[in-house]
């Protein structure tokens, strides 16, 4: 969901700056990222997880729907069924299930920790169609590859400022627009 259906780094930057800090994004990290104002250290790990704690418990809702996501979404659930699978904290089941709802995507959300690929390959199984999945992050693509080996892969970063920063692998084709992704999923799904 974070950073392929939402804008996560720009809320949680957001979150952050009423915490009266700052979020530069100068590589592909979370909790490195966040700075006290005018310090050359990142904030110390574990208060950067209680932040991330706090934001899912109480802000994780009021993210903007990443540039085309909907639309592309909407138009792909006329000829697929859509699960979204969340690494999010399971607290912060409750205000995903209303951001989803709120932004017209009555969907089933499924919350996950850890690699994604034995919960991919659990619900693949039980669909004797074509699958897709869809992340920002290669450890979660390379997951579901390694277990359930006939879906799709696709990878997509919604954050413009990361997407030059987020590692890639030519396993799994990189698309970070939602038009050109919905037509690579449609196309993957009617083989």
């Amino acid at each position: 969901m974070d950073e392929v259906l939402g804008l996560f780094m720009q809320g949680f930057g957001d979150f952050l700056a009423g915490h009266g800090l700052e979020f530069r994004i100068d590589r592909f990290a979370l909790f490195q990222n966040i700075y006290r104002p005018g310090a050359a250290e990142h904030l110390d790990l574990e208060s950067g997880r209680e932040l991330f704690d706090e934001f899912f418990r109480t802000h994780c809702h009021e993210i903007e729907p990443a540039p085309g996501a909907i639309p592309a979404l909407n138009r792909l659930a006329d000829r697929a069924e859509i699960l979204i699978l969340s690494n999010a904290p399971a607290q912060a089941e409750r205000l995903r299930a209303q951001w989803l709802k709120r932004h017209g995507l009555a969907h089933p959300l499924i919350l996950n920790t850890g690699p994604k690929g034995p919960i991919a390959a659990g619900l693949v199984g039980q669909t004797p169609h074509p699958t897709a999945f869809v992340d920002d992050l290669l450890p979660n693509l390379d997951s579901v590859a390694e277990h359930s080996p006939a879906t799709a892969t696709f990878q997509h970063v919604a954050d413009e400022r990361l997407r030059p920063l987020a590692p890639r692998s030519e396993r799994h084709p990189r698309i970070d627009d939602w038009a050109a992704l919905a037509e690579a999923i449609e196309a993957a799904i009617r083989r």
